[in-house]
């Protein structure tokens, strides 16, 4: 998968822009990576439910994805209601979806580590009533100095149709295989943006 150069322009959502926003406030240094714990933004509570966090665990040459935070909607997108709350963090997220999946949804994840910047994909799926449907994944890394430590993932999914059926969205018998549109990394523009004041709060 390729991955172009873009600035948050070529986010679509709203509510991502302000993550982002948030994750550029948190950046010390251009040069290096911000940590979690100065991730703070705006009272989002609720979009809690389109989040996933991630410890990035590494084993010799390669990484794998430890999930530490999932929302309830990611949980119905990806048909794991049936999971119960407990068992759905503290494992990876290859054995999360299965071996198919993984290789379709990891390339962003792996060029968020490359490049050390937000990645963002977008995928044209059907729902079960055949809808069309644009899944929207940005990705944003953390850490100390140049390693990625954690991830922070939101995932919007909007339909230019209204409203549709996110059950199942992008499980394991979805109605049609997601293909991705777009493909990015987030690096231009980047300077570090204005500390938050004393009334943001921490969102992850």
């Amino acid at each position: 998968m390729e991955f172009e150069s873009a600035d948050s322009s070529v986010l679509k959502s709203i509510t991502q822009r302000v993550l982002l926003n948030a994750w550029r406030r948190a950046s010390r240094k251009p040069d290096a990576l911000p940590l979690l714990s100065d991730f703070r933004t705006e009272d989002t509570t609720d979009e809690r439910a389109d989040m996933m966090g991630f410890e990035v665990v590494r084993h010799g040459d390669t990484e794998r994805f430890l999930i530490t935070q999932v929302g309830a909607r990611l949980t119905a997108a990806y048909g794991n209601e049936h999971i119960d709350p407990a068992e759905r963090i503290n494992r990876y997220l290859d054995d999360a979806i299965g071996a198919d999946r993984y290789a379709r949804v990891v390339p962003p994840y792996r060029a968020c580590l490359a490049h050390k910047r937000p990645t963002y994909t977008v995928s044209a799926v059907q729902d079960a009533d055949g809808k069309e449907v644009a899944y929207e994944r940005l990705l944003l890394p953390f850490g100390r100095g140049d390693t990625v430590e954690q991830l922070v993932g939101s995932c919007k999914a909007i339909s230019i149709d209204g409203g549709f059926r996110l059950d199942n969205l992008m499980g394991t018998m979805p109605s049609a295989v997601p293909v991705v549109v777009i493909s990015a990394v987030i690096d231009r523009a980047f300077a570090p943006a204005p500390r938050p004041s004393a009334q943001d709060i921490e969102l992850i």
